[in-house]
């Protein structure tokens, strides 16, 4: 059946809008850059379930097990390290699974102060596809798995691999989320609506500056990687700065442990983050996904 020539089916979350169409605003302090880093701390079912891999997967799947849990037992600490030297915040997505396996690795997120962001119970697995109160009932349970660890909710999400129903903004609002990393359609906060009148916010989450599609689907160098970074950054900035009516932007990096914290992967890795690190604060703001939220919507209730 072909399609009339006219207006295609869309999702109904936000319309259009250019990025220079928009009203102007500054960031705390009065940079014009917002940088974070999104660090995703997962865990991975061992012998079944999804997760990226090193090697064609084999019946009992070592392999890719370990190298993927080598993140949680030796990357994420040495990645701490780098956080700590530089005095960088950081929003760390958490698989709720990380609890029962390894919850030190998640309380020295806790301890540092930094954001702790929903991110499913296990990389594991995908909800896309799954019933509306099955869904429902994964972001409840992690929202309270959190806030029992923590006493504090988390405010934000993402989705094991970005896996996303009709119905996950919807589902996040009611379940009292109150933005979600899934899109990747801008380069600030956008409201997204909901049904019954409420709104997500989505905060861009990169797709591109993200060591996952680059280093394992695109097996970029870390070298080239790190290169990837600065170059993002200086080219942001500088649009940022080019004159009074320049739009203040958001730049994320998506990092996982595994990948990063190789040790040949992590020196080029802090090369990166010291050029961020070096900048003033009246030139970038290094923050996380919910401060971002709270400078354009105001704090949470």
């Amino acid at each position: 059946m072909s399609r009339p020539y006219g207006p295609l089916p869309g999702h109904g979350r936000f319309d259009y809008s250019g990025i220079g169409e928009r009203m102007r605003f500054g960031w705390p302090g009065g940079a014009k850059l917002a940088f974070y880093i999104g660090f995703n701390i997962e865990h991975f079912a061992f012998g079944e379930g999804l997760g990226a891999t090193l090697a064609p997967s084999a019946p009992v799947d070592v392999l890719n097990y370990g190298w993927r849990e080598y993140g949680n037992r030796v990357g994420v600490w040495r990645c701490l390290d780098l956080f700590d030297d530089l005095s960088l915040p950081v929003g760390a997505l958490v698989n709720t699974a990380l609890y029962d396996h390894c919850p030190q690795v998640v309380m020295a997120f806790a301890e540092r102060g930094d954001e702790l962001i929903a991110h499913g119970h296990t990389n594991a697995e995908r909800q896309g596809g799954w019933p509306e109160a099955q869904e429902r009932a994964l972001l409840q349970q992690c929202r309270n798995r959190m806030t029992q660890a923590h006493g504090r909710a988390p405010q934000g999400w993402l989705s094991p691999w970005i896996s996303e129903s009709s119905l996950t903004p919807d589902l996040l609002r009611e379940t009292g989320y109150r933005y979600t990393l899934n899109w990747c359609h801008d380069d600030q906060p956008v409201p997204m609506r909901t049904r019954g009148g409420g709104t997500l916010w989505s905060v861009p989450y990169p797709q591109e500056l993200n060591d996952i599609p680059m280093i394992v689907a695109r097996q970029m160098d870390g070298k080239d990687f790190a290169q990837m970074i600065v170059d993002q950054f200086d080219e942001m900035l500088e649009q940022t700065q080019r004159n009074d009516d320049a739009p203040s932007l958001v730049m994320g990096l998506a990092l996982h442990p595994y990948l990063v914290g190789q040790p040949y992967r992590l020196r080029h890795l802090r090369r990166a983050l010291q050029h961020v690190a070096r900048h003033s604060e009246r030139e970038v703001w290094i923050t996380t996904p919910g401060a971002i939220v709270d400078a354009v919507a105001g704090p949470a209730a």
